[in-house]
């Protein structure tokens, strides 16, 4: 066996050793003693491949599998250019917390700096985004290679799963010199056991790096609300303790809106706009589940002087733009204490207001305005369903507008929020759970990751219905300063940016099933009662008149409470 195919064959047993399911493939020359090895550890059933055409899709793949599963997920590339597509998803997994190996193929070094093909510095292509780097020699026969292959792709397992700090991407760069591919054909690297001639025995773990405890930092929490202390909590979109806390009996405001739990304040976002009523209501304390960043209520309130402010976050990574919060951990000691009855009566009783009056205007909407296609498609969800939602305008109209319930999860690529590698997140998502899976896409979104459909015929395929809000355009930017009268001009050709795209012959030539659902039992059927494989389930919008809703439900909203404070006044500060 050359030293390449071994070096490639024990890089993939340790890490399959350590815990890793899925590995994600891009072809590619210098990388082919990893295609080697990955593909006969599929064929012995110890990992499960998947392999793409293009890296930035495969990336994105590999974090949905490492989101999905909780697991590190491989992504394997050849030199050049193919790794630097990858970091797009390593910021993801580096903001998300994500846990991401990538092992990137390299030439050796003694052609750097002398103008060889296809060679850049790949040793600083991720910048201070990785958790873990290492570059391993050139591989060689000689004693003491397997024990230190062995033991730093245990310490790469263990810097991505967050042994130290919080889990995310890191990067082993394997510069593999000629000859790339085994000895004697496709059986040569599958049976460690049987190679001869080396100074050493390939099979076998280092002893120090056999177990890596990774520490599950209980023993630094935020401390629960007290009796009587009027605690409100505010969660980010993918958070999973806000419907706990809401259980516990304290008002939640979530990113997910009702989707973060049935008792949460399904309209709290709209609570918040309302600065009238935040006054009348505020809290003595605010404590932030994860890293809410979608609305800029939120940021508001967290502005807030006065208010002590506790976050449930890594201490590493948590949003603090203000400058306000005074203490981060990363637990939440149990919450027995409930909020003071009347005070939480009140949030409770202005959620009631405040969903009856949208209510009422969402009565006269359809499925094509993105409100009431949010609505319609939150609750046909069926119960175990993962929900993959993009970036922009839908996350947030889910935020305002789904009705409170359980049983759903949400995965989102939050991290830095992009809508790039939607689609292939999707994919890793659906991968990588039992449950069905949905995906919830703007049609830039959709069209920014076709390649995530592009899946070969030897590969792993999820079952996935991908939900596409198609308004031909960029709907956030009509509800932000550019959709001002004053900018109308220039509005739709470089914010609204319309391409005209057809999207039934794409997803087909594609090799998906395409769906056109115009009414909402169209897209309650198709949720409810999903294909196997991948479904594209596309819905006509409208977005030329989404400022204008959004403008009538806030004044809806706030004439609801402050009819209801005509009713029951409060005083300021009660």
């Amino acid at each position: 066996m050359n030293p390449s195919t071994a070096f490639a064959a024990v890089l993939v047993d340790e890490l399959v050793a350590c815990g890793v399911t899925d590995a994600v493939l891009c072809p590619g020359s210098r990388n082919a003693p990893l295609a080697m090895a990955l593909h006969a550890a599929d064929a012995a059933g110890r990992i499960r491949l998947h392999v793409r055409i293009d890296e930035r899709t495969a990336g994105f793949l590999a974090v949905g599998l490492a989101r999905a599963t909780g697991r590190p997920a491989c992504v394997a590339t050849t030199s050049g250019t193919a790794v630097a597509n990858l970091h797009p998803a390593v910021l993801e997994a580096h903001h998300g917390s994500v846990p991401l190996i990538v092992l990137s193929a390299d030439r050796p070094p003694e052609l750097r700096d002398v103008g060889a093909n296809q060679v850049v510095d790949q040793r600083s292509v991720f910048g201070g985004a990785l958790r873990f780097f290492h570059e391993f020699g050139v591989p060689a026969a000689r004693a003491g290679q397997n024990a230190h292959w062995r033991a730093m792709s245990c310490r790469a397992f263990a810097a991505a799963v967050g042994a130290t700090v919080r889990p995310g991407p890191v990067q082993l760069n394997l510069p593999l010199a000629e000859p790339l591919l085994p000895d004697g054909g496709d059986e040569a690297v599958g049976d460690l056991a049987s190679v001869a001639g080396w100074p050493e025995p390939l099979t076998g773990r280092p002893g120090p790096w056999t177990a890596i405890p990774v520490p599950a930092d209980t023993a630094w929490s935020i401390a629960a609300p007290q009796p009587g202390e009027r605690c409100l909590f505010v969660a980010d979109l993918t958070d999973p303790v806000a419907g706990e806390a809401a259980a516990a009996g304290h008002p939640v405001v979530s990113e997910a809106g009702g989707l973060a739990g049935a008792h949460v304040l399904a309209a709290g976002i709209h609570l918040l706009d309302d600065a009238e009523f935040v006054r009348a209501h505020r809290p003595d304390r605010v404590i932030v589940l994860g890293r809410p960043t979608m609305f800029r209520s939120v940021t508001r309130l967290l502005a807030t002087l006065g208010l002590a402010i506790d976050v449930v976050g890594h201490p590493s990574d948590f949003a603090d733009v203000a400058g306000t919060v005074r203490a981060v951990a990363p637990a939440l000691a149990p919450v027995t204490a409930p909020a003071p009855p009347d005070w939480l009566e009140s949030w409770r009783a202005a959620d009631a207001a405040a969903r009856a009056a949208i209510d009422g205007l969402l009565a006269e909407c359809d499925v094509a305005a993105s409100p009431m296609l949010v609505r319609t498609l939150a609750a046909a969800l069926p119960d175990g369903a993962t929900l993959v939602v993009g970036s922009s305008q839908l996350p947030r109209d889910l935020g305002r507008f789904a009705r409170s319930r359980d049983g759903v999860r949400i995965v989102a690529n939050r991290g830095v929020a992009g809508i790039d590698g939607t689609v292939s997140t999707a994919i890793g998502a659906a991968l990588g759970t039992d449950g069905p899976t949905v995906a919830l896409l703007g049609d830039l979104t959709f069209l920014h990751d076709l390649t995530g459909l592009a899946i070969g015929p030897h590969e792993p395929r999820p079952d996935l219905t991908i939900v596409v809000a198609n308004n031909d355009g960029g709907a956030i930017f009509a509800t932000l300063e550019p959709g001002e009268p004053a900018h109308a001009r220039a509005f739709e050709r470089v914010f609204g940016t319309p391409v005209g795209a057809r999207l039934a012959p794409i997803v087909q030539g594609l090799g998906a099933d395409h769906l056109l659902a115009s009414t909402a039992d169209e897209l309650v059927d198709a949720v409810r009662h999903p294909t196997r494989g991948v479904r594209v389930v596309e819905v006509p919008m409208v977005r030329t008149d989404l400022r204008e809703l959004l403008a009538a439900v806030t004044m809806a909203v706030h004439g609801a409470l402050t009819g209801q404070r005509a009713d029951s006044p409060t005083r300021e500060g009660e």
